[in-house]
């Protein structure tokens, strides 16, 4: 059980602080379709997969006092921010994980817009069909969104650069 909550203390040690939920939902979602082995099950969600499994623990290590999350009031809405604790840093140091190296990819998921991600990673759950019905189905449960033929595009080429960059 607590072999889970290590591997997402791991990952937010990699990624020093993450802003938001949803962005924090598609990072490990992308990091997980990238072989990472994260073990939260998703599925569809208005914003895209979506791990209740996540959230709980992501809870629980907040309630550890593990991850420290500040919620952030942003006038119509509130934005959260995860960092690792003193504390979550020397709970990790008990653990022998065997995790690949995350830290480039994290890097390229951080540098992102959470509308970007949520783009990517919906791509992603509709990944056992042709591109050409990827890009049907996104338009077809996100309609809201809008997304520009050039943002599909440069989705793609961001899952291809994510995919053929090596866990080691």
């Amino acid at each position: 059980m607590l072999t889970n909550h290590a591997k997402l203390m791991h990952f937010f040690d990699v990624a020093k602080e993450v802003t938001g939920r949803k962005k924090l939902q598609k990072m490990i979602f992308i990091l997980q379709k990238c072989k990472v082995p994260f073990e939260e099950k998703y599925q569809f969600h208005f914003y895209g997969p979506y791990s209740e499994e996540l959230t709980l623990r992501t809870e629980e290590l907040c309630n550890l006092g593990f991850i420290d999350e500040v919620k952030e009031d942003k006038s119509n809405y509130y934005q959260y921010n995860y960092t690792i604790t003193e504390n979550g840093k020397e709970f990790l140091e008990q653990f022998t994980l065997n995790m690949p190296e995350i830290e480039g990819k994290v890097e390229l998921l951080k540098n992102r817009s959470s509308r970007f991600l949520e783009l990517v990673s919906t791509m992603l759950y509709f990944d056992n069909q042709s591109r050409d019905e990827i890009v049907e189905k996104v338009h077809t449960v996100k309609p809201k969104q809008n997304f520009t033929e050039d943002e599909v595009k440069e989705a793609w080429e961001f899952i291809d650069d994510l995919k053929q960059s090596p866990l080691n």
